[in-house]
């Protein structure tokens, strides 16, 4: 990780560099929601190169960093009405809420919207509706992911148990008794950063601790975990926001 930065008419953007093994051959460049502005690029790009690339695309740059200042101005508790923005797997879908005094109260998704439909307009019940079907969302996708991820880690005898808790700060955990945690936030997340927290808090069934051999087996199940992770950081602000 290489942190170099650049000036865009009067302002000072930083950038990080992450150098992976994928894709071959391009660099890559994204501005996440709090503002942070990650390249990927080839292992073997000197940073010479990297900066050329990073300076012709400095207008687009300049132009996402203030979209996102301006996104995060307005980051607020979540009211739970009509318009708002709802994330699941990485894209952002619209919030839709249907007052209907005899319906059953429900979630789903449908075109592109979350509809809620309830008989009370009570904020608390929306988000109550909210968070179950986020609940059912995330049981569904972790446990296809944990089995998915699995496999690639031949020392694992067999899928462990886990369960869903939210937590403020953190994406999942892994106790010294082998207890998984999953924050059901995370299904807001792309499938890659799902996948990269998940491979995560399977390699803690082995090593415990953040030492070098945690970081050699995550490195070895996933090689391209870092430029993931700082993806998944720099989208926690809208994620874990309620």
């Amino acid at each position: 990780m290489v942190r170099q930065s650049f000036v865009y008419g009067s302002e000072v953007i930083d950038y990080t560099v992450l150098f992976t093994e994928r894709p071959p051959g391009r660099i890559l460049i994204h501005v996440h929601p709090n503002e942070a502005v990650q390249v990927d690029a080839p292992t073997g790009r000197c940073l010479k190169e990297v900066h050329e690339a990073v300076l012709k695309r400095a207008r687009w740059i300049s132009r996402h960093v203030s979209d996102a200042r301006r996104l995060r101005e307005h980051v607020l508790p979540r009211a739970y009405v009509s318009g708002e923005g709802i994330f699941y797997l990485g894209r952002r879908y619209q919030l839709k809420v249907e007052y209907q005094p005899k319906a059953s109260a429900e979630a789903k998704m449908l075109r592109g919207q979350l509809r809620v439909t309830t008989p009370s307009k009570d904020a608390a019940a929306v988000k109550e509706l909210v968070d179950k079907w986020y609940r059912a969302r995330a049981v569904e996708v972790f446990e296809r992911r944990l089995n998915e991820v699995a496999c690639r880690m031949r020392w694992l005898k067999k899928v462990p148990a886990w369960r869903l808790l939210k937590m403020q700060k953190q994406w999942g955990s892994c106790s010294p008794a082998g207890n998984i945690l999953l924050n059901p936030h995370l299904v807001k997340a792309p499938r890659e950063c799902i996948d990269y927290v998940l491979v995560h808090e399977l390699c803690h069934l082995k090593e415990h601790n953040h030492g070098t051999k945690f970081y050699k087996l995550l490195e070895q199940t996933y090689p391209d975990w870092r430029p993931v992770k700082a993806r998944l950081d720099g989208m926690a602000e809208l994620l874990l926001n309620e």
